[in-house]
């Protein structure tokens, strides 16, 4: 990183900036943000950055990949406010949200692999069953299917002749799924969104390719994670060192 001697060995923001592929311009906006310490300033102005920037730039940058930048912004600004300890919970609330994330995804996919197609009991018919035969493979109430259809899960037709409600393959498929989510204690609303997927990728086979590309954003998200935390821990061990100087 280059210096500018005639800021006593500090660096300018076009410094700070080319070493971390930013302009300038933004370099001061994250020092306006609280993202980065104060800057000193020179006798006619002039902003002076330290090496202790530049570690808090590259752990924010290195923060916004896996928390987002949002939170690397509130973590770096409780760091330079001498709030750690807030900035770890900032963290620990986004680790939360991915463990959830994980959560989900590994029940979603369970599940679809349980959806191994059975024929329904009951009258016959080229769309499907009525609800006592589903309800009865699944080992459910009939109330319970119309309260998924209440919430969106499954969507049933009405026999035109009976007016009963009947399920096509389709439908079997989203109560089957509801059912295996709903056993590992997900809400229906988060089971809404996930049928509305199945439904929007044309069934459950073309949704396996936007899971595993799900997962791959998972993994990689929690690697950025740890990879932020170092670069936070290294700024953290900075600032620590340039306190003591101070100090002594």
């Amino acid at each position: 990183m280059a210096v500018n001697p005639q800021s006593g060995g500090g660096l300018r923001p076009v410094d700070l900036a080319r070493a971390h592929g930013l302009s300038a311009q933004a370099v001061r906006n994250y020092e306006a943000a609280g993202i980065l310490p104060a800057a000193a300033r020179t006798a006619s102005g002039y902003r002076v950055y330290t090496r202790l920037h530049a570690r808090a730039l590259t752990a924010f940058l290195a923060l916004v990949a896996g928390h987002g930048h949002g939170t690397a912004a509130a973590v770096l600004r409780s760091v330079n406010e001498g709030a750690p300890d807030e900035a770890f919970r900032l963290i620990d609330e986004s680790h939360a949200q991915l463990l959830d994330d994980r959560r989900t995804l590994e029940a979603v996919t369970g599940a679809l692999r349980d959806l191994v197609p059975e024929p329904l009991e009951g009258p016959p018919g080229p769309t499907g069953g009525f609800v006592g035969a589903l309800a009865a493979e699944l080992g459910i109430r009939p109330a319970t299917l119309r309260k998924w259809e209440r919430a969106g899960l499954v969507r049933p037709r009405r026999d035109p002749v009976t007016g009963y409600r009947r399920y096509d393959e389709a439908d079997v498929r989203d109560a089957r799924l509801a059912h295996q989510l709903r056993r590992g204690g997900y809400p229906l609303e988060r089971i809404a969104s996930v049928i509305a997927q199945v439904r929007s990728a044309g069934g459950v086979e073309p949704l396996e390719a936007a899971l595993r590309e799900w997962h791959d954003r998972v993994s990689a998200r929690g690697r950025a994670m740890v990879a932020g935390a170092a670069e936070l821990e290294t700024y953290l061990r900075a600032q620590e060192r340039d306190e003591e100087k101070a100090t002594a």
